[in-house]
């Protein structure tokens, strides 16, 4: 494998136009000019939008973006150990040009062998807005989000080719080494956060704790591609300048699972409950319409009870997060958000009865 820059600095003109023009757009032209500043919210990577001045004319974009391992050493032990960088390279190389899901076209994706560096450069979007988990959305961003969720889920259930890639799969322990580091972190959660989620919340958080092991090892009835993050942070809208509704971006957590796990993070942690809870039967049957339209009907009871299991992923992943990733005011804010409106969802769903009997029945 060929060196590849590991922060944006390290970025060199030549180094772009070698990925141009495998991807056939620079012509003749030469790069003249190149300056970048770091963009986005994120806390296990690093990224950074290029802007690039050309001698003359050129199909080639004027501004790029790239994606980089963390500089924070915790974010970035973190994210190397859950081999959140695999995932992300894996997925753009392997699977974002073949789904109906609207990504940003990659023209590089590069990954060292020990998963700890690794570069995405790929086009620039250029959005109205970002989606933003503090400020919400409306119905509109919602039901955006809804399709693409279905048009994943629908285009990759019992694919081989999801099912039989080794990096979707994870090391060998990783589940069991999870589960261990999840009580660490519902340990340091509920010491951080008490007193600043309502008490049903907290005990939500117990309940979960004492089944983590039972959520970790359940096994989906029909197998997919999932984003595993499918919040607001991880959307783009008005894409194009307003051309297109949305784009899906952060990939680092795809994995194999249940739709509904997707679905039931995004109601929850993902779009809050003063959206959700006059919107929730609406959207779901939006994704019922656009499972069926895509040829992958999903039946009415099949649907709610695996997405009162999903709702759980919302507030596992705050719990989790929130201990093994740098510490921002931001980013307290963002899990308290999460964990707020997830355990509200799981509350009103008795998403805790439902993993018990998803125990009895074998059903997820």
């Amino acid at each position: 494998m060929d060196e590849f820059p590991t922060t944006a600095a390290a970025v060199t003109p030549g180094w772009i136009k070698a990925q141009l023009t495998r991807a056939g757009l620079l012509g003749d032209a030469r790069i003249t000019g190149l300056e970048w500043k770091a963009i986005g919210t994120g806390q296990v990577g690093d990224t950074a939008r290029f802007t690039l001045t050309y001698d003359r004319p050129t199909a080639a974009p004027a501004t790029l973006a790239g994606k980089f391992a963390s500089a924070d050493p915790t974010s970035r032990g973190t994210a190397a150990a859950m081999m959140l960088y695999v995932k992300e390279v894996g997925f753009y190389r392997t699977f974002a040009a073949g789904i109906a899901v609207r990504t940003p076209r990659v023209y590089a994706a590069e990954i060292n062998a020990e998963g700890t560096d690794f570069v995405l450069l790929f086009e620039d979007l250029a959005p109205e807005r970002g989606g933003n988990q503090l400020e919400g959305c409306d119905l509109a961003d919602a039901e955006a989000a809804i399709r693409q969720a279905a048009a994943l889920h629908s285009a990759t259930i019992g694919d081989p080719k999801v099912l039989n890639a080794q990096w979707l799969h994870g090391r060998d322990g990783l589940l069991a080494e999870i589960g261990r580091l999840y009580h660490q972190a519902h340990a340091i959660f509920r010491e951080r956060y008490d007193g600043q989620l309502a008490a049903d919340a907290l005990a939500l958080c117990d309940e979960l704790d004492k089944r983590v092991e039972r959520w970790l090892g359940r096994e989906p009835e029909e197998p997919c591609l999932i984003h595993g993050d499918f919040r607001l942070d991880n959307m783009l809208f008005g894409v194009g300048g307003g051309a297109e509704p949305i784009a899906i971006v952060d990939w680092q957590t795809c994995a194999i699972g249940c739709g509904m796990t997707d679905v039931g993070y995004f109601m929850g942690c993902g779009i809050g409950s003063a959206l959700r809870r006059p919107n929730e039967a609406a959207l779901l049957a939006l994704y019922a319409e656009e499972m069926a339209r895509h040829g992958a009907p999903i039946a009415q009871d099949v649907m709610m009870r695996r997405y009162r299991i999903g709702a759980l992923h919302g507030l596992f992943t705050a719990v989790f997060s929130a201990a093994f990733v740098v510490r921002t005011e931001r980013g307290d804010a963002n899990f308290l958000s999460m964990a707020r409106g997830a355990a509200e969802l799981a509350l009103d769903h008795d998403s805790i009865g439902a993993l018990d009997a998803m125990m009895e029945t074998g059903q997820c």
